[in-house]
This record gives C-alpha cells, sequence and structure tokens, in this order.
C-alpha cells in the first residue's frame, strides 16, 4: 500500500498481532447462525470516514467499528455506478455475468442504470444473499435504496427478503429533477406506495428506526438485513438533528448522520447480545462524486470517482466488525470484493450457496479472521462498464486494456499500473514489465469469452435478466400526480 495512504494507523497496525484467538471463528460453535448486516452508502468517497483518513468528517461510530474489527483497504464493487454494483452484491456474481450492466429504456441520462419505468429488472431466477439465507431459517429485510427493477414482481420481495420499505431506485428520480420529466419518487412499504415525494431529509433517520425495529423483532432468531441507504446521493438532505452541524457542510452531515446510524446499529446488537454473533458490513456501492464549493468529497489517494474506469470508480471504503470473528485493530490488503459475501455468508452461517451455476464472488472467511496465511481468493478482478472490459487487476498490477478517456486524460491500451507503489495511476510501468502485460492480457481474454466484451462480442456464460415489453412498463406514480397526504 502507496505510504501516503492515510488510513494505516499505529493502531490499527497493531492489531496485526491479535491472531490467534480468532482463527476458529463462531458458525460451528454456536447453535444459532450469526446475524449479517450489510451498510450500503450510496457514493461515499473513499477517504470521506475517518478510518479512511478524513479530517473533515467526524465518525466516531466508523473509528470504532475500525478499532474493534477490520478496514479492508483493496475491496472492490463489480461497478463504479448504481444497479449493476447492486445486482453483484446480492448475487455473487459480475452484473455482466447476469445481465445487469446496461437498461432497456431509450431516452435515459445513461444506458447503464435503471430509471422509473424500466422494462427490465434482475431474474427472479437468481439467487440472491436473502434466498440463500431463507432457506436457512433467516428473518430478512431490505431497508432503503433498491434499484433492481421497479416494475412489481421486480421489487425486493420477489427475491428472498420478507420486508422492505425505501425508494426503489435513486433518490434523484422524482419531481424535484427540473432536468428529467419523472413522475413523484416513490417511498415504498413492500409493494405499495406509502408516500410520493417524501421528505429525504428524514429518511436516513427512518431507515435506522426501521433497522433497530427489526432487530428487536427478530432478537430470537437469525436475521440479514440489507441497509443501502439513499445517502449521499445526489440531492443531498439531512435530518434536522444533524443539518449544519459539519465542517464540511450539508455532505459532512450527511455523512455524520449515517455515522450516528451506524452507532445505534452497534448499540442495539449489544442491548439484544447479539453483538458477538453478528457480521456487519459498512461499504459504499462506488466511489463518491464531486466536491462542490460547498463541501469536499474525498476518493484521495485514488484516482478518478463514480463512473470511472479509476480505482476511484471501484475501490471502495470498507469496514468489518464482528466481535466474535473478526480480530480488533486488523487491516486487511488483499483484494476482496462485495461479490464475495454470498459465499462467505454461506460458510459462516451453514448455508448452501448455489452450486446449478457460476457465482463469480469467493469466500474470504480465512481473511475476516485475520488468518496471517490467507491471500486473496482472486486471481483477477475485471473493471467493466456496460458490456466493455476495461481494465484487469491481478496481485498489485493493473492493464488497461482498452483506451479509456476520462477529462482531458487519455489512458492508452497497454497501460500497466503498479497498484502497491503506485495507487494514483500515475506511471506506466508497461516497458519495464512486459511479462506482466502479457499475463493481464490473458486473463483479460479469458474474461472476454466468459462475459463479452462489447455488443459484437457476448460472454459465453450470461444468463438473462427479466424483460417485459416496454409497452407494459408502468411507473410506481404517476406523473403530476399530487401528492399523498
Amino acid at each position: 500500500m502507496n505510504a501516503k495512504l492515510p488510513i494505516l494507523n499505529s493502531l490499527a497496525l497493531a492489531g496485526l498481532v491479535l491472531f490467534g484467538a480468532f482463527l476458529s471463528g463462531y458458525a460451528t460453535e454456536n447453535d444459532r447462525p450469526p446475524n449479517f448486516i450489510i451498510i450500503f452508502i450510496d457514493d461515499l468517497g473513499y477517504a470521506d470516514i475517518g478510518p479512511f483518513g478524513s479530517q473533515l468528517n467526524r465518525t466516531p461510530n466508523l473509528d470504532r467499528m475500525a478499532a474493534e474489527g477490520m478496514i479492508l483497504t483493496d475491496f472492490y464493487v463489480a461497478s463504479s455506478v448504481c444497479t449493476p454494483s447492486r445486482a453483484a452484491l446480492l448475487t455473487g456474481c459480475y452484473p455482466q455475468r447476469i445481465d445487469m450492466s446496461t437498461n432497456e429504456r431509450p431516452g435515459t441520462a445513461n444506458n447503464i442504470v435503471f430509471f422509473p419505468g424500466e422494462p427490465k429488472g434482475l431474474n427472479p431466477s437468481e439467487i440472491t444473499i436473502a434466498e440463500m439465507l431463507k432457506e436457512k431459517g433467516y428473518a430478512t429485510a431490505c431497508i432503503g435504496k433498491w434499484h433492481l427493477g421497479d416494475q412489481k414482481a421486480w421489487l425486493p420481495r420477489s427475491y428472498g427478503f420478507d420486508h422492505y420499505i425505501g425508494i426503489p431506485y435513486s433518490n434523484d428520480m422524482g419531481v424535484g429533477n427540473k432536468n428529467r420529466n419523472y413522475p413523484p419518487l416513490p417511498l415504498m412499504r413492500n409493494e405499495e406506495v406509502i408516500e410520493e415525494e417524501p421528505d429525504q431529509g428524514l429518511l436516513t433517520k427512518r431507515y435506522t428506526e426501521e433497522t433497530l425495529a427489526f432487530m428487536e423483532e427478530n432478537k430470537e432468531h437469525p436475521f440479514f438485513i440489507f441497509l443501502p441507504h439513499s445517502m449521499v446521493h445526489l440531492p443531498r438532505f439531512a435530518s434536522p438533528a444533524f443539518a449544519g452541524k459539519s465542517n464540511n457542510g450539508l455532505y459532512g452531515d450527511i455523512v455524520e448522520e449515517i455515522d450516528w446510524s451506524v452507532g445505534q446499529i452497534l448499540q442495539k446488537l449489544e442491548e439484544l447480545d447479539l453483538d458477538e454473533n453478528s457480521l456487519v458490513l459498512f461499504f459504499s456501492d462506488n466511489g463518491g462524486t464531486a466536491s462542490r464549493d460547498t463541501y469536499q468529497v474525498s476518493n484521495a489517494p485514488l484516482r478518478g470517482r463514480k463512473g470511472t474506469l479509476f480505482e476511484g470508480g471501484f475501490r471502495v471504503c470498507s469496514l468489518a466488525w464482528s466481535p466474535g470473528l473478526i480480530p480488533p485493530q486488523s487491516v486487511c490488503r488483499e483484494l476482496t470484493t462485495s461479490m464475495d459475501l454470498l459465499p462467505t455468508f454461506a460458510r459462516l452461517s451453514g448455508a448452501k450457496a448455489p452450486t446449478d451455476r457460476i457465482i463469480d464472488g469467493k469466500d474470504i472467511t480465512p481473511l475476516l479472521r485475520g488468518d496471517p496465511e490467507a491471500k486473496s481468493p482472486h486471481q483477477a478482478f475485471f473493471y467493466r462498464r456496460g458490456k466493455d472490459l476495461y481494465a484487469v487487476r491481478s496481485g498489485p498490477w493493473k492493464l488497461f486494456v482498452k483506451s479509456y478517456r476520462w477529462g482531458n486524460a487519455t489512458v492508452p491500451a497497454g497501460t500497466l499500473y503498479n497498484l502497491r507503489e503506485d495507487i494514483g495511476e500515475t506511471t506506466d510501468e508497461s516497458a519495464r514489465h512486459p511479462d506482466e502485460v502479457s499475463r493481464l492480457q490473458a486473463l483479460a481474454q479469458a474474461s472476454r469469452l466468459d462475459l463479452g466484451d462489447g455488443p459484437d462480442h457476448p460472454g459465453e456464460n450470461i444468463r438473462k435478466a427479466a424483460y417485459i415489453d416496454l409497452s407494459e412498463a408502468t411507473t410506481l406514480t404517476q406523473r403530476r400526480a399530487k401528492a399523498r397526504q
């Protein structure tokens, strides 16, 4: 890891010696399988929380998670934008494998994420983390932003969730967006719209309260909570309790409210005496967006941001907390991904991961336990946008296999970076390491055959998403509808 990366401190390094007592794990020692909580933030920058170097945003509860758990420095999501990133997390698959890397509604702001009235959704035949855990007796809830299809047949309860409350897509897809003619933003409970254009300043608080209530109601048996916050996605809102209180404008207010939410969840686990039999993960769905005059969003020391093919798009701040499993003050520098959670949860819970289909995620339990001999289970990680393959990482090396332009800069195909020594992707090492270029090109070619590369080169191992005719697709609310009281 580059010495300039601000996250490593003496406290974290000291924790690396505390492995021995944690190598057994809790899944096989307790009668009750562990609880799992995924706290999934929308568009949070890599360095926007204390454990990853923020000096602006106060995050004492996330600092606690890091001190009592693990910082994952090389944790990746499978896309640098919303919909495909979420699909990959829940299914353990690259979004291209499950046909969730593009949308099907013409005339949208981009051709990747889903918009209101989308005639495409995650195929209900896919097995999600929630469905897998339900087979093991888990209570399951999705609380927050869904964004995997807004037709009623493609809402969370069709994918293993017992309970759902939240918005079905991004919070800018409502009447407040003056650039688009969207219908009112719906707040859902299960399959019903309970509010139109809800007060977004209260969403973080409401999601937190729903989470705490679900934990209380299901304390007697294992539960899985997927908490995909609507914030810090634009437009941004904080509750009155946090608005104007931070040192980083509205953005800092929201980050600090999310930190409060994390603290409420950790406290509830302790109150219920479930903390030593629970695993809580915190990370973003992709990198942060651009800063504004009134606040700073930081992906430092990474290059790029949300939507890019650089590290700032795909590598996200990530914390894991589990007093019964993870050694405190530990740091994992191995390559891990959001796709790894499905097979990892399977192992820890004793559930059965799918064996009738390709799953791209790998079991990272040894890494979470802090096993000093554990290595990344991934030979490679692939950076894709839509159906196109742009880059591949293996070990410390990242190779751009397709020319990529961002702003005024162009990265030519064949550019090689050493991410251990050059996390900011500044220096091309291809001339000095032609053997690594050849090795990564071979990995990229295998991925092209598997998952495709562009519309003219389909992959051999793709599973189709769910589709309906565009004429049959409806929106959950109607344009110019009067808001419900």
